[in-house]
């Protein structure tokens, strides 16, 4: 393009274009077209062939596409791939007026690009062979170096695979192999621990689905088994059947919950919300449950917050803490529960004036089925499954719950979680 260009300004400078100069412009074009081993051909504004360095068109017209966006200033250069040939056309623009004059079209060959290209590419590709055998060949030598520990390893873990978690692995070698030795026999105590507690979760899962069932099958051969029952008597068990209906419905309502909460947090649908309002509609809903027992719900804001969180399931988890706050009660107490936040959480208090709980229970009242006193808890529909949903819910959130507590003197939960939500 710069040859073309310097060739143009040549042709307006010399004036070849008015009949002057011929011969020193029709050696720079023929200079030109040595060069790039190609073809230049000089056309006027009326694409009249004012030169062809092939000698084939001159006196002629010639009209092309590329000709007539050179006419109208804008200047082209196409490759033809099935050629092997660049076509350039710039425009001949006269220096007083901005007037374009003419045009400059130049047909080269790419083959010695090309070729070059090749070339590279081959050599290339030869080297990337010889250093992908080379690397193979290291690796192998390496592997029979590093492997072995390994190998031992693997044997371990298909054991463990095999239900084996009373094993522990022992590798010696490299400082590094015996720190993985370490963690994995950690990993291992953890594993076993995990498995206790899956076995001891479908041994409750199994225990509370079945107690619904068993009062249900009790009390309807009680029924067949007697003629003329009155009817009293049999809306009473009737009734008693519909109440462990409904408890067998809640258990596996709250069963579907904790699993859709051990899944991962894009089950979450974030958004901007008011938790002051939201705190306000849970304390409302349970106002009347609340009033049955003479128990006194307190909502006390420090500050107005928005926090962007997922509404409906934080809602589930405030709303836990609540009614649990009500169940375990005593007649005549209060519920509190108190918004606060700083530049980054913000901070939910429920404190209650219940019964308590025992500082020996209160790491475990986060695990699935885990009740203190089971007796009560099915008299106020309590399945165990509550405040693990509710603190699966915390976590989902990147937040955190906190219990303090003591028997006959009441329970205040503490939980905080991020104003903003990152993933």
């Amino acid at each position: 393009m710069s040859h073309a260009e310097y060739l143009a300004e040549q042709i307006i400078s010399l004036e070849y274009l008015d009949g002057k100069n011929t011969e020193f412009i029709a050696a720079k074009i023929e200079q030109l077209a040595e060069l790039y081993d190609g073809r230049v051909i000089i056309v006027d504004d009326s694409f009249n062939v004012y030169s062809d360095s092939y000698s084939r068109l001159s006196n002629k017209k010639i009209i092309s596409e590329e000709m007539i966006k050179s006419m109208n200033g804008i200047n082209t250069v196409e490759y033809d791939e099935s050629t092997d040939m660049i076509t350039l056309a710039r425009g001949i623009i006269d220096e007083d007026g901005g007037e374009i004059r003419g045009s400059i079209l130049m047909s080269v060959t790419a083959a010695d690009l090309t070729e070059t290209y090749a070339l590279i590419r081959n050599i290339s590709f030869v080297v990337a062979a010889i250093f992908f055998f080379a690397l193979i060949i290291l690796s192998l030598v390496l592997a029979r170096i590093f492997t072995k520990p390994f190998k031992d390893m693997t044997q371990s873990i298909n054991r463990i695979a095999e239900g084996h978690f009373d094993e522990e692995v022992h590798l010696t070698g490299f400082v590094e192999i015996e720190q993985i030795s370490d963690t994995f026999n950690v990993m291992i105590n953890k594993l076993q621990v995990l498995e206790d507690s899956r076995q001891e979760f479908v041994s409750n899962v199994s225990h509370e689905l079945k107690t619904p069932i068993t009062s249900i099958k009790v009390l309807a051969d009680s029924l067949n088994m007697q003629e003329d029952v009155p009817v009293e008597l049999y809306k009473e068990f009737m009734k008693d059947i519909v109440d462990e209906i409904d408890r067998e419905n809640t258990i596996i309502n709250d069963l579907l919950a904790l699993v859709k909460m051990d899944k991962t947090a894009g089950e979450l649908n974030i958004a901007n919300v008011n938790i002051n309002h939201l705190l306000e509609l849970i304390l409302k809903r349970l106002r009347p449950i609340a009033a049955k027992r003479n128990i006194e719900l307190v909502f006390e804001s420090l500050r107005t917050v928005a926090a962007d969180c997922d509404e409906v399931k934080l809602t589930l988890a405030f709303s836990n803490l609540v009614e649990n706050g009500i169940k375990y009660n005593n007649a005549g107490g209060f519920v509190k529960v108190s918004l606060d936040a700083d530049h980054k959480y913000f901070y939910v208090k429920v404190s209650d004036s219940g019964i308590g709980i025992p500082s020996e229970y209160q790491d475990k009242i986060f695990e699935r089925f885990y009740r203190i006193d089971k007796a009560r808890s099915r008299e106020t529909g309590g399945t165990g499954l509550g405040l693990a949903i509710t603190r699966n819910i915390i976590l989902m959130h990147n937040g955190s719950i906190k219990i303090k507590s003591k028997e006959d003197a009441g329970t205040v939960f503490t939980v905080r979680i991020p104003l903003n939500y990152l993933i």
